[in-house]
């Protein structure tokens, strides 16, 4: 999988190593969540910056059952931001994850919970 080069946008930005790793395993479907493409980032990415002006978010991941997003955010290190795009700003925020890993974990129980419920 090809990621977005955050750099064109974000200067001196490095994505967090946790999440290179998992891109670099391919494991980008998570059942929920799944890592977004070059080209849906880089989409994504503008609508934010015109969305959420205030904020520097880089998106990594979507759920496919709403409009909910994970985020990495500039200044904020290896934290992640779950926004729910398009919710006015000021309201977009729904959850912060203190590292990759931990978002990572949640959308893996949320996959074996999923399947508990076929």
């Amino acid at each position: 999988m090809e990621i977005f080069n955050v750099q064109k946008i974000y200067e001196g930005y490095n994505y967090p190593e946790e999440f290179l790793r998992i891109v670099d395993l391919n494991l980008v479907n998570l059942d929920f969540w799944y890592l977004m493409t070059r080209e849906e980032v880089e989409i994504r990415i503008e609508g934010l910056k015109i969305r959420y002006a205030e904020r520097s978010l880089i998106p990594f991941a979507r759920r496919d059952d709403c409009d909910d997003i994970a985020c990495f955010e500039v200044g904020k290190g290896n934290k992640v931001q779950i926004v729910h795009d398009f919710a006015s700003a000021g309201y977009e925020q729904r959850k912060e994850y203190s590292c990759f890993w931990d978002w990572f974990k949640d959308a893996i129980e949320e996959m074996i919970q999923g399947e508990d419920q076929l």
